[in-house]
C-alpha cells in the first residue's frame, strides 16, 4: 500500500523578506515600488483589494506584477528590444493589509507584440497567490483610458460582460491613480487565465 502525500494550499506566508513592508530591518528583494531613477513614462499607483468568494477581504494573501516599460519592452532576455541598462525591472511584489488592500507604484506600461503580430493595449500581468490555493492566479490589468483595449487580441477573448473585471479605473487625485479589486470566487470574479 502506498502512501499519497496530501496537496499543500498556497500561504500562509512567512513575511520575513518574502514582502515588502518595512517591518523588519531587511533590504526588501522585492518592492511593490518598481518606478527606478532613469525609467520614462508617466508614473502611475495601481491600488484595489483582494476579496474571496464570500465578499470578505483576505489581509494576508500576495500579489506580483510583471509589465513593459512605457515603450512596451520586457526587461527579459527574451525581448531583444529590452534596454540592457535600464535599472527598470518591470516585476514588483506586496502583500495585502489587514483590510485586504494593495498598492504597486509604477509607470504605465506602453502596448507590446502579441499572437499574430497583433498590438496588445498596454496592460500588467498580475498573479494572485492566498490561503486555499493550490496555485497562483493569474490575470491582466488594463486601463480604463486606453482607446487599444477596443482591439487587444487577449481582451477581446474575454467574454464581453466579464471583461470589466480586467479594467482598472481611474481615480481622482494628483497621483494617476488606478484601481482594480480582485475577487477570487462568487458573482463578482475576477476573469483569470489558464497558463
Amino acid at each position: 500500500m502506498s502512501n499519497i502525500t496530501p496537496s499543500q494550499t498556497v500561504g500562509p506566508y512567512f513575511k520575513y523578506g518574502l514582502t515588502p513592508g518595512n517591518d523588519y530591518a531587511w533590504n526588501d528583494a522585492f518592492s511593490n515600488d518598481l518606478v527606478t531613477p532613469d525609467v520614462s513614462g508617466d508614473r502611475i499607483r495601481i491600488v484595489g483589494q483582494v476579496f474571496d468568494g464570500e465578499g470578505k477581504v483576505i489581509p494576508d494573501s500576495m500579489l506580483e506584477i510583471w509589465q513593459a516599460d512605457a515603450q512596451g519592452r520586457f526587461a527579459d532576455p527574451q525581448d531583444t528590444r529590452a534596454a540592457p541598462n535600464a535599472v527598470f525591472k518591470g516585476f514588483g511584489r506586496c502583500g495585502t493589509d489587514a483590510k485586504g488592500g494593495f498598492e504597486f507604484r509604477t509607470i504605465k506600461p506602453g502596448p507590446v507584440p502579441g499572437p499574430g503580430g497583433k498590438q496588445q493595449a498596454p496592460h500588467i500581468l498580475l498573479a494572485v497567490f492566498a490561503r486555499g490555493m493550490t496555485q497562483q492566479a493569474i490575470t491582466r490589468i488594463y486601463f480604463e483610458d486606453e482607446a487599444a483595449n477596443a482591439a487587444d487580441p487577449i481582451l477581446a477573448l474575454v467574454p464581453a460582460e466579464r471583461r470589466a473585471t480586467l479594467i482598472a479605473k481611474r481615480e481622482r487625485g494628483d497621483v494617476a491613480t488606478y484601481r482594480l479589486d480582485v475577487h477570487l470566487q462568487g458573482d463578482r470574479e475576477t476573469v483569470f487565465f489558464d497558463l
